[in-house]
């Protein structure tokens, strides 16, 4: 009889297991669809957060939906809009944290309990002060049961951005660059395009895209002549970054693309130039004036985040030169670095990504962390962490 029981119990466990490991699965394969809706308000949402959502009932989807534009539904609200049946006693599905508050849109929490949800599965915690962990507290005193954390690598990495702005009320800055095997971001003659192939310059106009503003060095400018716009097939002016341009005594040419066209696309210099005479030229044709202090003979890179911070501009790509990717992780402003590497070789005296006075010791180095890769066509696209703390 002591025996029966035990193979009686042993079988009972597994089966709960064997349940238990089922519904863990099935979480994870709903999340994963929530996270391809979020996709969805890529480069519209800023400094929102990209949130995804679906509804499940008797293990089918009954609703999707994605956080669409900035100021409009949650992506909660509207995948309960899109429901093809009642969703009283479904699971709902989502890649954030419920917000539990009003903003532009009433709290998402009232609109899960009038809809009598029976269970809600979400991925990353909402660091926001007013939501975080209270959300769980008022679902469940509903009745509602809470699953967090689900797949929650994948859903963090979703929101970097968002989760560093709400913390700091500063953007979330990527140092991006593009060079050959022997570390050149150009030829002797100063030719760079193009050092990469068709797929790693789609993924740039991707992260334009996404990003909230790029940024580029005065010598940049003056050498490349660039646009900075995404170029993705059907991507509006309104829905283009911010192009910024770090230009300490405002040689920015007026004939420059970036100036020309001003008026279309939005455009800013970062100057130390008070002089109204000087700036109204670019005033007139459509740039924005950032005025920021001078530090170390150039622009306070600290103060210009803190003042795109307060612009409600969440996440900015550094693009170039070397002069300003130094002077970027000096000021400890950069939280990534996307390093995309042809298999070329330049040789010579050419430029490299980051040029500045340089570390005298490898000890002094700047040691960054979590290097992922990804393969681009025949390039490399080499991603890493940079500590918090880096050496003066």
């Amino acid at each position: 009889m002591l025996f029966q029981g035990f193979i009686l119990s042993v079988t009972a466990c597994v089966t709960v297991l064997n349940v238990f490991g089922r519904y863990m699965m099935d979480d994870e394969y709903y999340m994963r669809l929530a996270l391809e809706q979020a996709q969805r308000g890529c480069g519209q949402v800023n400094p929102n957060p990209l949130v995804g959502c679906v509804i499940v009932k008797n293990n089918k989807v009954i609703g999707a939906g994605a956080h669409l534009c900035y100021g409009g539904p949650h992506a909660e609200r509207n995948a309960l809009a899109a429901c093809s049946e009642s969703p009283d006693g479904a699971v709902l599905y989502v890649t954030l944290e419920p917000c539990c508050h009003w903003g532009k849109t009433p709290p998402c929490t009232d609109a899960i309990i009038e809809a009598r949800i029976s269970r809600v599965v979400f991925g990353s915690a909402d660091p926001n002060p007013l939501v975080s962990g209270k959300s769980r507290a008022i679902l469940e005193s509903h009745g509602i049961a809470v699953c967090g954390g689900v797949l929650k690598s994948d859903c963090d990495a979703l929101n970097r951005s968002f989760f560093h702005y709400i913390t700091t009320n500063t953007p979330y800055c990527i140092l991006k660059y593009a060079m050959t095997l022997d570390g050149k971001t150009a030829t002797v003659s100063g030719a760079s395009r193009w050092i990469t192939g068709e797929q790693a310059r789609s993924r740039v106009h991707h992260d334009r895209l996404r990003y909230a503003a790029v940024i580029v060095g005065i010598g940049t400018v003056l050498a490349d002549d660039p646009m900075l716009t995404c170029r993705l097939d059907g991507i509006p002016a309104a829905a283009q970054p911010l192009r910024i341009v770090c230009d300490t005594h405002l040689q920015l040419p007026l004939s420059s693309q970036l100036v020309s066209s001003a008026s279309v696309y939005p455009t800013a210099i970062a100057t130390c130039v008070s002089d109204e005479n000087l700036l109204l030229p670019y005033q007139k044709a459509g740039c924005r004036v950032l005025s920021v202090p001078l530090k170390d003979g150039r622009c306070d890179l600290t103060a210009l985040m803190r003042l795109l911070g307060n612009m409600q501009i969440d996440s900015v790509i550094i693009e170039g030169g070397g002069c300003l990717a130094w002077s970027a992780l000096k000021e400890h402003i950069v939280q990534r670095i996307q390093a995309y590497i042809a298999p070329k070789i330049f040789g010579g005296k050419a430029p490299s990504p980051v040029c500045g006075s340089g570390v005298l010791l490898p000890s002094d180095a700047f040691i960054c962390s979590s290097p992922s890769v990804e393969m681009l066509g025949d390039d490399i696209l080499l991603e890493c962490e940079v500590p918090s703390c880096l050496p003066e």
